[in-house]
């Protein structure tokens, strides 16, 4: 399956799709990006006259980047219209903030896809190549 096909599967739109590129995915795992751009609504006020991205922001960007992205690569040929896909935990930690019009590259790593749960550790990288933030996240595939 393409990048280009996964892109299209994803079961989200503006406002809400935080996924602009696919860089490279296989059975193992997922590499993508996501700008902020300062337009976005959430930035009017999460934080007055200094806005950053929010925290849940993130780990979304890293959940539709990381997990649904991977899971519908390795679930190629069972994704139709009417599956559907569901964060189950997350624990991510926070080490620097993410600013209007920032670049960012998320990194996924499958720790284990099994009884259609999927699990990755996920790393988010700024421009500079710090990690912004880390941690794991996972999900459930439900197929109909």
């Amino acid at each position: 399956m393409s990048t280009a096909e996964i892109l299209e599967k994803l079961p989200y739109s503006t406002p809400f799709l935080f996924v602009d590129e696919l860089l490279s995915v296989d059975e193992n795992g997922v590499t993508g990006t996501f700008t902020f751009k300062e337009n976005l609504d959430f930035y009017k006020g999460h934080f007055k006259h200094h806005p950053i991205t929010p925290g849940v922001i993130l780990t979304e960007t890293m959940a539709q980047i990381g997990l649904v992205c991977l899971g519908i690569y390795l679930c190629a040929n069972e994704i139709n219209s009417e599956t559907q896909m569901g964060l189950t935990s997350t624990e991510i930690e926070f080490l620097k903030p993410v600013f209007p019009n920032e670049k960012v590259t998320v990194l996924s790593e499958k720790i284990y896809f099994r009884f259609n749960k999927l699990k990755c550790k996920v790393k988010m990288l700024n421009k500079k190549n710090e990690t912004v933030c880390e941690g794991t996240i996972a999900g459930i595939i439900k197929m109909n």
